[in-house]
């Protein structure tokens, strides 16, 4: 065996609702009507040496500690898999249904949704077949824009339209690269993984659908033949999206999907034929990181209670329509009502949220978890100056630290107080610190590596 070889299996398996099931990643309730194209949770399980590790990626909107705390109690049976070395994460898309632990989730479905990933991480472990790891990478830019932009009044808003006069400039920068790996199965490329920072979110309405992300895997597996897998990790993107302000041309729509996912999946079909082995050494290592709830300034809090009581009959769910973060920005009372009740909700939270920090290793490429939805400097700077001698991929919506937190943004230090709804009290449930905390916790995980 060469330096790159390792032994693999995957499994996957279709999670399209059967019951009644509401979509998140809207404030308003979404219950499902149709299928665009089916969603799925895909597992792939690789070894080395005694080593092993997996990825379970779920074409859903996150992933929530409830089910990746179930997942990993049944995946220990597995005699080979555990929190410790396993990654769990979701692509983000806003057309699956919820499994948060709330009114707005059928349990029926969660419930579905875990015997469905422990079905593909068993038919992973039980079809392992000899592999050639290989390396590579592209970029690819005018898919994805920094969502948060300052105004000419000196504040920063989120979404604040198109064409929109008074936008002055974005307020971060955006990452079009995609680092990629793929394993070999006799010369043949069978499974893909690309890292791609960019939001799940471009058709709305109350169909199920993978959205770009599916549309680009669908491609890139016809190309790649039967039995193939291809992971579409999404990277840190946060304060990022598929809008483009400089033009009035209208962004929601399955046709925007399309075209999303296919220009994707040409950029990395490009790419596959530059895909090089090299010597791999693989391990693993996890890494505990504890974060407190939002801090409620009591200013804040008083104001948020005369917006209740001034919008106490509006209710979110009688807008006919999605309600969006555009509604956020455009001060829609029926959004500042359910952004103060946020507030309320966070003054009375004491619950520590606990991110599980996984780290694969290959020695060229590492693949990286983190919770829920991370700003994309934060990959950065990982990138950047903790692992600067190897390509990082990040995989985010693993977790959201707490059963009772639904989702949530983990925005820069930095941006807090600007304005912009991921930094609202709805929008990131986590104290101001989170976001230093996890890449501390990024660096004691490096130190973990053998």
């Amino acid at each position: 065996m060469s330096n790159s070889s390792v032994v693999y299996g995957t499994g996957r398996r279709c999670i399209n609702p059967k019951v009644p099931s509401n979509l998140a990643g809207y404030f308003n309730i979404r219950m499902w009507d149709n299928v665009l194209d089916d969603i799925y949770v895909h597992a792939l399980v690789i070894k080395q040496n005694g080593v092993a590790s997996a990825i379970v990626y779920f074409d859903l909107l996150n992933i929530n500690s409830k089910l990746s705390d179930r997942i990993y109690e049944l995946v220990e049976k597995t005699k080979i898999l555990s929190k410790e070395n396993v990654i769990i994460c979701a692509s983000h898309t806003h057309t699956a249904p919820a499994i948060n632990e709330d009114w707005s989730s059928n349990p029926e479905y969660y419930f579905f949704v875990v015997t469905k990933a422990i079905e593909a991480i068993t038919d992973a472990c039980l079809s392992m077949h000899a592999g050639e790891l290989c390396f590579g990478g592209t970029s690819l830019e005018g898919l994805a824009f920094n969502r948060r932009y300052w105004m000419k009044n000196g504040t920063v808003v989120t979404n604040p339209g198109k064409m929109n006069p008074d936008i002055e400039k974005t307020e971060g920068p955006v990452d079009c690269s995609i680092p990629m790996m793929g394993i070999k199965q006799n010369g043949k490329l069978k499974v893909l993984i690309a890292n791609i920072s960019n939001h799940g979110d471009t058709i709305g309405g109350t169909a199920i659908s993978s959205d770009w992300m599916g549309i680009c895997r669908s491609m890139l597996e016809d190309e790649m033949g039967s039995g193939s897998m291809f992971f579409p990790l999404i990277a840190p993107s946060g304060n990022i999206n598929h809008f483009d302000v400089t033009t009035p041309k209208k962004q929601y729509s399955y046709d925007e999907a399309t075209r999303i996912g296919k220009t994707y999946a040409y950029a990395i079909s490009e790419a596959i034929k530059d895909l090089k082995n090299e010597d791999v050494s693989l391990s693993v290592a996890n890494n505990i990181v504890r974060v407190k709830p939002r801090e409620v300034d009591n200013v804040e809090l008083e104001e948020a209670k005369k917006v209740v009581e001034k919008y106490s009959k509006l209710n979110v769910n009688d807008s006919g329509t999605d309600v969006t973060a555009e509604d956020f920005a455009n001060n829609s009372p029926v959004v500042l009502k359910l952004f103060a009740d946020a507030v309320i909700k966070r003054a009375q939270d004491n619950v520590e949220r606990e991110f599980n920090l996984v780290c694969i290793d290959f020695g060229p490429l590492c693949i990286i978890s983190l919770p829920s939805e991370i700003f994309v400097e934060i990959g950065i700077e990982i990138r950047t100056n903790i692992f600067p001698e190897k390509v990082v991929m990040i995989a985010t919506h693993s977790s959201t630290g707490a059963r009772h937190v639904s989702n949530g943004y983990v925005p820069n230090e930095f941006n807090f107080g600007r304005g912009g709804y991921e930094t609202s009290y709805r929008a990131a449930p986590y104290e101001i610190a989170t976001s230093n905390k996890l890449v501390d916790g990024i660096r004691v995980l490096k130190s973990r590596l053998k």
